[in-house]
């Protein structure tokens, strides 16, 4: 079975997809890298080392890029910023510029060395928030980017690039993990785990996909 490495936050984004990773290859085929880039939220990191301990991946590397902060701004890694609860006409200002180019980027140094060609990564371009990283055009670009960089065979896999935050939580309910996606997991722009705060453009999100698949998922 192939290997691949899941980049990795914790959140029910990669969340999802690592759970989707171990049912599919195995446990001893999949790989974890998490990033600490200065996100305001420390437990983030701290809550994805252990849950990818606990599932059993083959290996967990936590990377640390402790420059990015001094080279961007935005609402997830200055902390004296409020996070907006509207997005307006433009990116919101919990969008983290080139977050994702950079992590796929490391990532796929990293993959090589271990001999991997595959990337697991949790974006959505159904429920993107205004960010252009989650696009799939993105995805496109940048997985010939790094083939033609370091002339290595990558595949970037985004298994929830069309699915909506309801069609998410179905992915999750059919792993047989929606309730330790539910509550495990760290979403929430205010660094609260589970449900989160409630508030935060990440939370109602999270909730109003949970909410409709419940109600969908009664209704049958």
């Amino acid at each position: 079975m192939e290997p691949t490495l899941v980049v990795f936050s914790g959140g029910q984004d990669s969340t999802t997809c690592l759970l989707q990773a171990i049912a599919e290859r195995g446990a001893a085929n999949v790989h974890t890298v998490t990033f600490a880039y200065g996100q305001r939220h420390k437990l983030e990191v701290e809550l994805a080392e252990g849950l990818a301990k606990e599932l059993g991946v083959a290996s967990h590397k936590t990377i640390t890029v402790d420059w990015y902060k001094d080279i961007t701004h935005n609402a997830l890694m200055d902390t004296d910023t409020p996070i907006a609860k509207e997005a307006g006409a433009s990116c919101p200002n919990t969008f983290v510029d080139g977050r994702n180019a950079l992590f796929l980027l490391t990532a796929a140094i990293y993959a090589k060395g271990l001999g991997i060609h595959d990337l697991t990564i949790g974006v959505s371009e159904a429920d993107y928030s205004g960010y252009p990283d989650c696009r799939e055009a993105f995805v496109k670009s940048m997985e010939q980017t790094l083939r033609l960089a370091m002339d290595w065979p990558f595949r970037i896999l985004a298994p929830l690039q069309h699915l909506t935050k309801e069609q998410e939580w179905a992915l999750a309910d059919k792993l047989g993990r929606l309730d330790f996606v539910r509550t495990r997991t760290l979403t929430c722009y205010e660094g609260i785990p589970g449900d989160g705060c409630g508030k935060c453009p990440a939370c109602r999100l999270r909730a109003a996909g949970l909410e409709a698949y419940l109600r969908g998922k009664g209704a049958r």
